[in-house]
């Protein structure tokens, strides 16, 4: 019988984003409960050990995290398995560096490095609305935060630009036809393109067609959907690809190309 939770974590149950090999050890780091779900996260150690390589292994993580080196979004974060998920902004001030978190077209996490102004906010879309103990308004966001007298007009599945340092909402993009997004679930992941029609399906899911720029169109489930720009315009760099993810044939003629210059 199972007492309390659990703590533990095998190598071949871990996710396989992670990219992990199978025969480097039995166990995997678990992440700790936190502002993102445990296999939609990337945890602090694998982040300076297997991504940064600035550790060999999971003592010298520790020892990077203990001397309080590692900030989460503007907190210094100790814990080894703190996951860290979609948007968040990673920063090691001794290297002077700064990551977001973002999906490639594969479906990993990519440390995107950016430069600190755009360091200063991350977008978080909004997962509830609703009005708490004595009439108070408040939006919870993807990420946990629970943002007190917000806007009238924000709504759930729209984007909200959060100051870190004040945690205040500073901007709003609505969920809305002709606006960029990013898909952060489905087999689309990480793909990036503007929103084209929206398909309601009463007692069924609403699915949404997105268009990218190389003109390929793809469906996803709307609460897979996550705006990330006004227009086709985005409010964040995005990683090598730009989210446009291009057929066997494409990228054989892309090669091909390369090789002939």
């Amino acid at each position: 019988m199972a007492r309390g939770p659990k703590k533990h974590m095998k190598r071949l149950a871990a996710p396989s984003h992670w990219m992990l090999g199978k025969l480097g050890g039995i166990f995997a780091p678990r992440p700790s409960t936190g502002p993102h779900k445990l296999r939609e996260c990337l945890p602090l150690v694998i982040i300076l050990r297997n991504r940064l390589k600035y550790a060999l292994n999971g003592r010298e993580a520790l020892t990077i995290l203990m001397q309080r080196l590692v900030k989460v979004d503007g907190k210094v974060r100790t814990d080894l398995t703190f996951p860290a998920g979609f948007m968040d902004v990673v920063s090691i001030e001794r290297t002077n560096e700064m990551f977001r978190l973002l999906y490639d077209v594969k479906g990993r996490f990519v440390l995107h490095r950016i430069q600190k102004e755009e360091g200063a906010y991350k977008l978080c879309k909004v997962k509830r609305q609703q009005v708490g103990p004595r009439g108070v308004p408040y939006v919870v966001t993807h990420d946990g935060r629970t943002i007190r007298f917000p806007d009238p007009v924000i709504r759930v599945d729209d984007t909200v630009v959060v100051d870190i340092a004040s945690g205040k909402i500073t901007d709003l993009v609505k969920f809305d036809v002709g606006n960029l997004v990013m898909v952060t679930g489905g087999h689309n992941i990480g793909r990036v393109g503007v929103m084209a029609v929206r398909e309601k399906h009463p007692g069924s899911t609403e699915i949404v067609r997105v268009k990218d720029s190389l003109g390929h169109e793809f469906a996803t489930k709307k609460m897979n959907v996550f705006v990330i720009g006004k227009g086709d315009k985005a409010l964040v760099s995005l990683p090598k690809q730009a989210g446009v993810k291009e057929t066997i044939l494409e990228r054989a003629e892309q090669k091909k190309g390369s090789l002939a210059v």
